[in-house]
């Protein structure tokens, strides 16, 4: 994520094309920013509950399938946060070419990071996950299609 804003602001510097929200309009972002941060507390207060890892690179290390709270709207809020501070970045920066790197982000993240974590769920928790898999979606939205 903070490869990702360190892109977004040098295509902001060197490529911004159009500049496309312009104060006040930008400050926005704050909302975006607000939204972010509450969306990862929640999910790291819901993994410190049920006394399991928030470590995102040791996933077969969790001891309990987390389902309730944040849980239920999206299997990967934290990610989900991530996305909304970037998006924030990207209104407070106010160029266009910003957004290249949201979806790359959102590719990036959801490649090299979500599917191999799901696998590990899948292995560790089983039936139990796939249920869960069925019930909410990756990101947000709903589980028919998209990026579920």
């Amino acid at each position: 994520m903070l490869l990702g804003a360190a892109l977004m602001w040098v295509l902001n510097r060197w490529l911004p094309l159009v500049r496309w929200i312009a104060p006040p309009w930008s400050r926005w972002s704050s909302v975006l920013y607000v939204l972010g941060v509450t969306v990862i507390a929640a999910a790291m207060l819901r993994f410190r509950r049920s006394h399991t890892t928030i470590n995102p690179m040791d996933p077969g290390a969790a001891t309990h399938l987390v389902t309730d709270g944040i849980f239920r709207v999206s299997r990967n809020p934290m990610y989900v946060g991530l996305t909304l501070l970037l998006a924030g970045w990207g209104i407070s920066l106010g160029s266009a070419s910003v957004w290249v790197i949201l979806p790359l982000f959102v590719l990036y993240i959801t490649r090299a990071q979500i599917i191999p974590e799901e696998r590990a769920l899948e292995a560790r928790f089983a039936n139990e996950y796939r249920a869960y898999r069925q019930r909410v979606p990756r990101w947000i939205g709903h589980t028919r299609g998209g990026l579920s």
